[in-house]
């Protein structure tokens, strides 16, 4: 009897001859022809890997330089709003393909082109683009750096005096920038190898944009990248002159459709109303309906129900007469309320994580020890245990290509030493009350914390930067003392400690999407230097546009608010200060909600992921306790468009709603460098459109007949 092709197939890959009823070679045969069938690198498989410094082209940095002041301004504008800010991966890998891809055209029908457009050079597109504009996050603009301010600190009646002040600067921010951002790349180069090939790390994150770069360089891939930019630009035009609409009725305070009591007048008092704003309904388009939902909650029980009982009790919590801004009246609840949910949140999550660090760690280096595991290229064979599975053909040369261009483990712990040296030098000269010593102490345990982060955001894909900013707050906050301007060596300290981890984070996810597009670890890190380094010029130059051009910056109930300034200087008050600030009950308020949202976490973590889903996260519930629900409303309608237009038709919202939301966040985020430079040139709204009770009408009427 003839055997089938298979069956040879599997004596061959075996070593004997096949048995038709062998449930192990069966299901071994089977999975051989689905990895066969679903295998990425055997598509790329006739196209050459450039070397790493072709991947490293002029084009790719100037079309990042572009899409990374595009990518600042949005990520500014989110900072200033509300301090949510989603990934914008997806966008810039979507839009990073489209210029280049253009560009080669144009070039190639010219006869010009000399090097074709690679999966590896719209990686390092993706790399520096997101490089440049995180640090418009972990510079602080919207939280520890803004709240060093005047500003900031005029709103709170502790620690606001001169030594506990210091007012934003082009020149300092650039510098302190400098030499704070790099220290985070330099920090975890040396673990790439045990991260990515020895743990296997997933970095949610990095593996779906290596996935989604990886399609775009396919044929249907990239004409459906086409259609995506196609959709992706008709919503950014929309977005933008939707916005250009809107700014013709704001020529006052609290005018335009910023402003529109779509929910009743008594509801827009306590900040439940549709502001129309594009930005937001692209977020909730791009956010899990959780988080969304979740912001809604927290909206209700804070401004629907928790507000209202604590003003009624005005008078005898706190004075009635003070202003509404104070600290010791109703917005004392609020700022510090929402800060011991953010904190509840931080320290149950920061224990979870390290948990899951340090168990997986463990797990890792017993199976290395007992030979259970033999890790790739490291020439280990035991004849006493069973060897490992076969590594499938994309992990072969995945690996070999992420072996082959190595970063000298010298050359990390030389710039390592180097700029915490320079650092070390520079920092006190910035911050008077930031020792030397203190920050030395950071940059000791800093290596750890980093590799803490970027093993935890590998597992859970969550970065817990501003966690470990907070406990720089904490420490050296009070090391220096109230007496020695501690609010804003603990601010400083902060900014320090969350560069150095959140950029490590973000190398390591960098390091992945690399490790799955065939790019060199080298172009990586080259590429994310390059756009740290063009973020530490460009995130301040932004942020004083924002700064000039809109004089009320910073004031609650502004058009930009920085909620998270106000909430990261009373945290460094507290630290420093103790609760002596706080006004009646509302210590006992922040314990409650301290331990209720390590509570919530734990029965999320219990109930498993399924049930989990029903459960509103502490952390989101927490932001609108202090901005109010007209964001979350907003949020809640892009959720809402989604689900939807997922119900009518699921593969064309998962193919095109990224890009819909995408346009939508960019056109309204790009509308503020126009809107800016009109307010630093003097030119005003022409109207102002406000919305008024029929009471207060008449008596409006009434004054202007008389």
């Amino acid at each position: 009897m003839d055997q089938s092709r298979e069956e040879r197939l599997a004596m061959e890959v075996e070593g004997g001859p096949v048995n038709h009823d062998n449930p192990k070679q069966k299901k071994r045969r089977d999975e051989d022809e689905l990895e066969e069938k679903a295998s990425i690198e055997r598509i790329f498989e006739s196209k050459e890997v450039p070397p790493w410094q072709n991947q490293l082209t002029l084009r790719a940095f100037v079309v990042s330089f572009v899409l990374g002041i595009l990518f600042t301004f949005i990520v500014m504008k989110l900072n200033l709003t509300t301090g949510i800010i989603p990934s914008l991966n997806v966008s810039a890998g979507l839009l990073g393909f489209f210029f280049v891809k253009t560009w080669t055209k144009f070039l190639e029908r010219s006869g010009l082109l000399k090097q074709p457009f690679t999966r590896q050079e719209n990686t390092v597109i993706q790399t520096c683009v997101v490089a440049t504009s995180g640090i418009a996050f972990s510079g602080g603009f919207g939280s520890y750096l803004f709240g060093m301010s005047e500003v900031v600190a005029k709103q709170s009646t502790e620690a606001n005096d001169a030594q506990n002040i210091k007012n934003p600067s082009l020149a300092w921010m650039i510098g302190f920038l400098f030499v704070v951002s790099f220290l985070g790349l330099f920090s975890v180069v040396p673990l790439r190898k045990i991260m990515i090939i020895d743990f296997k790390l997933i970095y949610p994150s990095g593996t779906a944009t290596a996935h989604l770069i990886n399609s775009f360089h396919t044929p249907q891939g990239a004409k459906l990248a086409k259609k995506q930019v196609r959709a992706l630009g008709k919503f950014f035009s929309f977005s933008f002159l939707w916005g250009f609409f809107q700014w013709f009725f704001t020529a006052g305070d609290n005018c335009g459709f910023v402003n529109f009591p779509t929910l009743g007048l008594k509801a827009y008092e306590n900040k439940f109303y549709f502001d129309f704003s594009a930005t937001y309904v692209g977020v909730g388009m791009i956010c899990p309906y959780l988080i969304n939902i979740s912001l809604l909650v927290g909206g209700i029980l804070s401004w629907g129900i928790m507000w209202p009982l604590i003003d009624a009790r005005k008078g005898h919590w706190y004075p009635a007469n003070l202003s509404p801004s104070s600290l010791h009246g109703l917005q004392g609840y609020r700022v510090f309320i929402a800060i011991a949910m953010i904190l509840g949140d931080g320290l149950y999550n920061f224990l979870k994580v390290l948990g899951h660090t340090l168990i997986g760690m463990y797990r890792q280096f017993k199976a290395k020890d007992s030979s259970t595991t033999v890790l790739p290229f490291a020439g280990r064979s035991s004849p006493e245990t069973s060897p490992p599975p076969p590594l499938s053909y994309d992990d072969r040369r995945r690996t070999a290509l992420f072996l082959k261009d190595q970063i000298p483990t010298w050359l990390a712990v030389l710039g390592y030493v180097t700029i915490a040296v320079i650092s070390a030098f520079t920092l006190p000269h910035i911050f008077h009350h930031l020792k030397w010593y203190h920050i030395m102490v950071i940059y000791i345990f800093a290596p750890t914390l980093a590799f803490c982060n970027a093993y935890g955001c590998g597992l859970t894909d969550w970065s817990l930067a501003s966690t470990y900013g907070k406990l720089a707050i904490f420490t050296i906050g009070a090391w220096a003392g109230a007496s020695h301007g501690g609010v804003l060596a603990g601010l400083a300290a902060c900014g320090v400690m969350m560069n150095i981890v959140s950029t490590a984070s973000d190398l390591m996810q960098d390091f992945k999407t690399g490790y799955m597009t065939l790019s060199s670890p080298r172009s990586m890190f080259v590429s994310q230097v390059i756009g740290t380094a063009m973020g530490c010029i460009i995130s301040p130059c932004v942020f004083w546009l924002f700064y000039k051009a809109f004089h009320d910056l910073g004031l609650p109930g502004s058009e930009y608010p920085a909620p998270y300034a106000l909430v990261y200087r009373n945290m460094s008050i507290l630290g420093v200060e103790g609760f002596s600030a706080l006004p009646k009950h509302c210590l006992t308020l922040c314990y409650i909600f301290f331990i209720g949202a390590a509570v919530i976490n734990l029965i999320r973590d219990l109930v498993g992921k399924k049930r989990a889903q029903f459960i509103p996260l502490p952390m989101a519930m927490a932001i609108p306790f202090y901005l109010g629900s007209y964001f979350a409303i907003d949020m809640c309608v892009g959720s809402l468009i989604l689900f939807v237009w997922r119900k009518v038709n699921r593969a064309k919202a998962d193919a095109f709603g990224p890009a819909v939301a995408s346009g939508l966040i960019c056109g309204d985020g790009i509308w503020t460098l126009p809107s800016s430079i009109l307010a630093l040139a003097g030119v005003n709204p022409p109207i102002c459109m406000k919305f008024l009770s029929r009471g207060t009408n008449a008596k409006v009427d009434t004054f202007l007949g008389s």
